[in-house]
Parts: C-alpha cells; sequence; structure tokens
C-alpha cells in the first residue's frame, strides 16, 4: 500500500517536472513536435497559436509566417486554424542520412511584434527502406586445403532506416560447408563473415552458390540478398597481409581534388598470381565511394570531389586486399575532415520594415536578422555589427537571430531614407565578412509648421492701380513632406476705413499671390496693415502668420486747388485788389493761396506770373504766392491792371491752375469807384460784371440798413411822444438823460465801426473824404427845433448831427 503510494507520488512529480519544462520552452519560445516521414503534403505537425497564446484573428492582422533554413520550405502555418503542417513530403533518410535522431528547425515570425520563436520538429522513421547490399553478387576464390574454421569477411548490408527498423539479422542458406557467424563491430554494428565449416574438396564440387539474406525489424520485416559464389581452387599458402590494421588521416576540407589521401599496403608471401595482391573497397557508404578514389594496383586513395567539413566531417571505409589465389584481408581505414574557414557567415532577413514613422519611439524594432556560419569552433563564431553614424543599434535574439532597433527618435526633415549596413564578421584568420543592407524609409509625420521665406512682407502700390493687380507674393516652405508639405494662405479678415479687408486684397490660396481688388486712392488711404496665414494640410494642421505692409504710393493726380482769390461762377479765377500808386518796390499787394491733396513731391507748389497788363511791374514769389510791386507805379501805366498767375505743382507730368486777379492803382476810394464804374460801363471788359454785381450788393445792404435806421428812430420817436403826452405841464426833455434812448449809442458804434472798415480799404494817405451838409439834406429831413432846444442823439452839443453820420455812411457804402 504505501509503496504503490510511492509510485504515484513520483508519477505525479514526474508529470509536474514535465509540465513545467514544457511551460519554461513555450515561455521561452521554443516549440518541439515530431511527426513521422513521408506523410503526404498538408499533414498536422502541432497547433502552433494555441501554444504560443496567438489569437486566430490575430495571425493574419500581425503577419505570421513560418521560415526554414534552406531553400526548402519543408513547413507552414495554416491561417485559419493556425496549425503548423508540413509543406512537403519528408524523407528522413534523405535530409540525415547519417544522423539518428533527424530534426528540423524552423522559426514563427510575427512580424507585426517583430518576435520570433524557435520550432523543433522531430522526424521519426518508418521502416520505407530494405536492407541492401552494395554488392548483389560476391566472388570468392578458397584453396581446397583451407582448413575448416576459416573466416572470410562479407560485405555488410545497409539499411538507412534506424532503430527498430534497421538491420536486425543475417542469415545463410544454400551449403553445408559453410556457416555464417556475426561480429559485433566497434561501433555496435553487425558484421557478417563466412565461416568454413567443413574441408572443401575440388574434385568433389568446384563451386559453391550461397545465399545471404538480410533483415530489419520492421512490421512487417523488409528483407535483401546478395548471392555468393565461392570457387574451388589448388593450394595457395599464403594469404596478404596489410602493414596495419588500420590507417588514420586528418585532411583539410579545402584538400585539392585529385589529391592522395594515404596509401595503403598489403603483402603476400606468395609467388606468382598468388603472391599479387589487388585492392578493392569491401566496406564504403554511397557518399564515401562518390568522395574517393582506390587504385586497385598501388592501394592508393585520392580524393575524387571536393570534401566538405559542415557536410561530413569524418569517413570510415573498409579496404580489402586479395591474392590471386582467393586469399584476402581487410584493414579498416578513417578520414577525419578538419574544417577549414571557408564559410563566410550567412545574413538573412527574416523580416523587414521598408518604411517607419519618423514619430517612432526609440526601441522599436525594423528588422529580425538570422545570422549563421556553416564552420566550427572559432571560425564559425560570428560578431555583428552596424555602420557608424546611424540612428540604430543591434540587440541579440533567440540564438542566432539579431534584432535591428531604432536608438533614438528619426527626422524625416534630416534624413528620409536610410540604407542600413548590418556587416558579420567571423572569428577565422583571416576572417571572413559579409554585411546586408536594409532600405529604410521615413514616413513623414507633421511636425514642422510652414515657414515664411521673410519675417515681414512690404510692398509698394501706385495709387490708381487696376483691379486685380499683382501686389507681391508671399512664400511658405513646410519641411514636411506629401500632404503635411501642402500650403495654403488665407488672410486674417480685418477692416479698413470701415470696410471688409476682403473688399480690398486677396491672396490666392495655392500660390500666396496678394492681388488688390479695387483702385486704391492715396488721398483715402495711405497704408494697408494685414497679416496673411499659411496653414499645411496635416492632421491636425499646423500655421504659421505673417505680417503684410501695402504702402500706397501717391500718384500726381490732383491739379493744385486755388484758394484764394476764390471763383466766380462761370469766370474762371477772379478777384479785385487795390494798390496805392505810392506803393513802393515790394509792398504786397495780394496773395494767391494753393493747396494741392497730393503729397511729397507732387504737392509742392510753384507760383508764375503767366500774364500781365504791364509786364514788370508786379512780381509773384515762387513758392509763397505772395503778390508783390516790383517797381513804383508810373502816371502812363494802366489803372486796371489784369494779373495771370499760374500754380504748379512738381508732379511728372506736373499738373497745374491759374488765378486771375485784378489790381486797381488808385489812391482814394473815389478813384477805386470810378475805375470799377468805369470798368462796368466798359461791355467789353471781362470783370465788368463783376464790379456791377458788386456794386448792386452794397447798395442793396445800404438800403436795408437805412430800412432799420428809419425803423429803430420811428420807436425812439414814438416812446418820446408817448412820454411827452403823459408828462402834463412838461413839453420838453431836458431832464431826460441821454442814457434813456436804448441802442442809439449802440447804433454809433455801429455806424463808427462800418465807417471806419470802410475806410481803411481806401488805403489814402494824401487826402481825405469830405461830406457837407448839402450833400446829405434828401437823406433824412429835419425838424424844426423845440421851444427848449435838448438833443435827442447825446448830451453834446458838438456831436455832429444824426444826419450827417447818414449820409456819410450811405456814401461810403455806395462806393
Amino acid at each position: 500500500m504505501c509503496a504503490a503510494g510511492r509510485r504515484r507520488g513520483r508519477r505525479e512529480r514526474a508529470l509536474l517536472w514535465c509540465v513545467l519544462v514544457a511551460a519554461w520552452e513555450a515561455a521561452w519560445g521554443q516549440l518541439r513536435y515530431s511527426v513521422p516521414e513521408e506523410m503526404p503534403k498538408g499533414s498536422f505537425v502541432g497547433d502552433v497559436a494555441k501554444d504560443l497564446g496567438l489569437q486566430l484573428p490575430a495571425l493574419r492582422d500581425r503577419g505570421v509566417r513560418v521560415v526554414s533554413e534552406g531553400r526548402t520550405q519543408y513547413f507552414a502555418l495554416h491561417g485559419k486554424t493556425g496549425h503548423l503542417v508540413t509543406a512537403e513530403r519528408i524523407d528522413r533518410e534523405q535530409l540525415c542520412r547519417l544522423v539518428e535522431k533527424c530534426v528540423l528547425r524552423c522559426e514563427v515570425i510575427v512580424e507585426g511584434e517583430m518576435q520570433v520563436y524557435g520550432i523543433e520538429v522531430e522526424i521519426t522513421d518508418i521502416n520505407d527502406n530494405a536492407p541492401s547490399f552494395r554488392e548483389a553478387e560476391k566472388n570468392l576464390r578458397l584453396s581446397e586445403t583451407t582448413a575448416p574454421g576459416w573466416r572470410f569477411p562479407l560485405a555488410e548490408a545497409h539499411d538507412p532506416d534506424v532503430g527498430s527498423n534497421s538491420l536486425r539479422r543475417y542469415e545463410l542458406s544454400g551449403d553445408e560447408h559453410f556457416s555464417l557467424a556475426v561480429q559485433a563491430g566497434p561501433g555496435g554494428e553487425e558484421r557478417p563473415e563466412l565461416v568454413l565449416a567443413k574441408a572443401l574438396d575440388r574434385e568433389e564440387a568446384s563451386f559453391h552458390e550461397l545465399v545471404l539474406r538480410a533483415s530489419d525489424g520492421g512490421e512487417p520485416a523488409r528483407t535483401g540478398t546478395a548471392r555468393i559464389r565461392v570457387a574451388v581452387l589448388d593450394a595457395n599458402d599464403n594469404a596478404p597481409v596489410f602493414d596495419q590494421a588500420e590507417y588514420a588521416v586528418r585532411v583539410p576540407e579545402d584538400v585539392p581534388v585529385g589529391s592522395v589521401l594515404v596509401t595503403l599496403t598489403a603483402t603476400d608471401a606468395d609467388e606468382g598470381m598468388n603472391g599479387h595482391v589487388k585492392y578493392s573497397f569491401h566496406k564504403i557508404t554511397d557518399r564515401s565511394l562518390e568522395l574517393f578514389h582506390l587504385d586497385s594496383e598501388t592501394g592508393e586513395i585520392s580524393l575524387k570531389d571536393a570534401l566538405d567539413f559542415e557536410e561530413i566531417s569524418s569517413h570510415e571505409l573498409e579496404v580489402e586486399a586479395r591474392d590471386g589465389g582467393g586469399l584476402s584481408d581487410t584493414a579498416k581505414v578513417a578520414i577525419t575532415v578538419t574544417d577549414v574557414n571557408d564559410n563566410a557567415p550567412q545574413i538573412s532577413v527574416r523580416s523587414a520594415l521598408s518604411a517607419i514613422s519618423e514619430d517612432a519611439p526609440s526601441g522599436t524594432v525594423v528588422a529580425l536578422l538570422h545570422v549563421q556560419d556553416r564552420d566550427s569552433g572559432a571560425n564559425g563564431e560570428v560578431r555583428c555589427s552596424l555602420a557608424e553614424r546611424v540612428p540604430f543599434r543591434l540587440e541579440r535574439s533567440l540564438d542566432n537571430y539579431y534584432r535591428v532597433v531604432t536608438a533614438r527618435e528619426l527626422d524625416r526633415e534630416e534624413v528620409s531614407e536610410y540604407n542600413v549596413t548590418v556587416r558579420a564578421a567571423d572569428g577565422g584568420s583571416p576572417a571572413l565578412r559579409s554585411s546586408a543592407v536594409l532600405a529604410l524609409r521615413v514616413l513623414d509625420v507633421n511636425d514642422n509648421a510652414p515657414v515664411f521665406a521673410e519675417a515681414r512682407y512690404s510692398a509698394r502700390l501706385p495709387e490708381n492701380n487696376a483691379a486685380g493687380a499683382l501686389v507681391l507674393t508671399v512664400r511658405a516652405a513646410d519641411a514636411d513632406w506629401g500632404q503635411n508639405a501642402r500650403v495654403r494662405y488665407r488672410l486674417w479678415e480685418g477692416r479698413v476705413r470701415g470696410a471688409p479687408l476682403s473688399s480690398y486684397v486677396s491672396v490666392q490660396a495655392e500660390t500666396g499671390a496678394l492681388y488688390a481688388l479695387r483702385s486704391f486712392d492715396y488721398e483715402e488711404v495711405r497704408e494697408v496693415g494685414l497679416w496673411v496665414r499659411a496653414e499645411d494640410g496635416g492632421a491636425p494642421a499646423l500655421s504659421s502668420n505673417v505680417s503684410v505692409r501695402l504702402v500706397i504710393v501717391d500718384e500726381n493726380d490732383n491739379a493744385p486747388q486755388v484758394l484764394y482769390p476764390p471763383a466766380a461762377a462761370g469766370a474762371g479765377w477772379s478777384g479785385v485788389e487795390l494798390a496805392p500808386r505810392s506803393a513802393e518796390p515790394g509792398a504786397l499787394v495780394a496773395k494767391v493761396v494753393a493747396v494741392d491733396a497730393d503729397a511729397g513731391q507732387n504737392a509742392w507748389l510753384s507760383y508764375e506770373l503767366a500774364k500781365a497788363t504791364e509786364p514788370g511791374l508786379f512780381r509773384v514769389g515762387l513758392h509763397s504766392g505772395e503778390v508783390r510791386t516790383a517797381r513804383l507805379p508810373l502816371a502812363r501805366d494802366a489803372a486796371r491792371q489784369s494779373l495771370v498767375v499760374v500754380v504748379k505743382d512738381h508732379g511728372r507730368p506736373a499738373l497745374s491752375a491759374t488765378a486771375t486777379l485784378t489790381v486797381v492803382l488808385a489812391e482814394s476810394v473815389a478813384e477805386l469807384v470810378s475805375e470799377l464804374g468805369s470798368a462796368a460801363a466798359a461791355p467789353g471788359e471781362p470783370a465788368g460784371s463783376l464790379t456791377r454785381w458788386l456794386v448792386v450788393a452794397v447798395a442793396a445792404v445800404s438800403c436795408l440798413f437805412l430800412a432799420f435806421l428809419l425803423l429803430l428812430l420811428a420807436l425812439r420817436l414814438r416812446r418820446w411822444r408817448r412820454s411827452q403826452l403823459l408828462a402834463a405841464g412838461s413839453g420838453a426833455l431836458r431832464g431826460v438823460p441821454a442814457s434813456h434812448f436804448v441802442g442809439i449809442d449802440g447804433v454809433r458804434a455801429f455806424l463808427h465801426s462800418y465807417s471806419h472798415e470802410v475806410s481803411l480799404t481806401a488805403d489814402s494817405r494824401k487826402s481825405q473824404l469830405r461830406l457837407s451838409g448839402a450833400s446829405c439834406c434828401d437823406t433824412l429831413p429835419a425838424r424844426p427845433p423845440p421851444a427848449e432846444p435838448a438833443p435827442l442823439l447825446g448830451e453834446d452839443p458838438a456831436a455832429a448831427p444824426l444826419s450827417s453820420f447818414i449820409c456819410c455812411s450811405a456814401m461810403k457804402i455806395s462806393l
């Protein structure tokens, strides 16, 4: 009971150990399966998806595939089930002729994750090969004097199968004179020997026919046969003897073809034909027979084909020396092939990205490499490296796998494509090297905003431009690529003089050309400031702004405008000025005032005297426009002088305007009036109408003023009359002060001011205007003085009569 419990506990521990080992192997990416040979294509090997924990939908998305060493791919991955299946019919004997345990290795590569998982598939043997002899018939020659018990080694049968399906036993049939003995060789193989069981008698039988049968242990068993013909000869006393029972030779794998590797020597003490020895292969594999040649006369073993240490590192042969009498001897030949560094490392790209985003994080796997050197020892040790100055590094992965990963973030604008060179060198002397190039394109990420060619733009646009005229072109470049580098332009909306900016200018979205949508007027808009935005086509889009300053350049499109003398309707520019005949040279007569709406040079004005009645009498200031006398007026000079002044700007072409002045040379107002009257009477004078209208205007104003005075006096007289009626017994105004007559002082002051203003225009220094009472007697009738005289307009009896003021005023106004 206790023993049974202990056995059950051991089984459970063993099972647990197996589970742990399997889990450890799966965790480290190593899977092991077995499949019999000669299975049809598509046969199930193992459930890779389940064992690696891969979901079936992810197999296609992650790009899972199987890679085998060599040109032939023996396994494939079923995409729908995740099963590992055979891709070809597998012959174990062809793949593993000299290896008892045949294991094929492959890798499952998950390209989406750049992961590799190793798989070992053991190919199990089936009994598909029968034992076979290299020689189907064997001829032996024995002397009739050969003693019973003599042993003759026979050629071994060969069965490519292994295990229970390999060669198991030999059988001999056909004659009682011979029997079969099987000896165990140094490697455990069975060696058949022909044993002479009974003495031979040539007279009784000169030939003996035997059949050697070899059988394997398969179910059912397979057999192979060889026929042995023994000829009985006369006496042959001595058999050949090799000088060595075993020959050992070490040769490098690069030994030239045709070289003699070893010479075997066997001697026979007999003479004649019985002493002549010939050499032949007694036991040799098919591959060794292809490589080596044995000279039957000399015993030299030479090389027929190139050796390959990586294919077969040692060869074991048996050579037989036979004399003419049929006696023989055998010797073993062991040829060991030594490795030479004749294989350069092989770099296989198992999986690689053709493009990577520039914002991929550091450590992103871009390629999975398998590096192998078929040499052994130091010659097979491989060191891998990358070219300098690349943002990548190598990481060791499973067995001979390396991963190429990014060492830092990439920048497509700095380097858009990499040719990464992977170098491999073995440890031989001299070392052999190989390399592989990985072409990797860096995909663009929208990480660069457009950059304008200039920090700010400015342009000068002449006014009166045509609508749609090109102003300037802004340009922005984006260091990105493709859609991320496609730049479009647009305006930041603003306002100019209350109107939207977009009604003044526009920008072409593709080219950045800025156009004026309307004609600009410098006198209205002198400068326009705006912002242009450049935006790329990324998602999200990046943008930048630049300021644009448009300066409107003035053009000479405005003629000078004369402010003084003022314009008269239908008569051009005209004016009337008074100049005394006694004026000194340089005396100011008038000033022409003009302005120009343009700016700069276009607004610089100059004045010229274009036409004058008396040339040389007046001059005009070039820049001031002041009209001054150039000399003293002479008696012969006409009293009325007409001057035409031209005002010009400095534009190209220059624009101009004219002003007409009429200067009257007179010493008194009377002369001025007389001259103007004569000018009005003269129908041919161009200024007669102006003077006529001036006189009419002065007369109208004078009449209105007289009517106002009469009304005022009537009101005063009425109030005075009422006061006379109310005051009993008093018929005089002697006690009433002059200040009680409200408005009289104001009228006096007005008349005085008006008279003074009019008298200033006379500008007379030699004569005075004298007024007599007779000349004004009809303007305001006089009344008889009262009984007690009292002044109506003031208390000063010396003051001039009111009628005299009225008469004087009327005369001056008429002037």
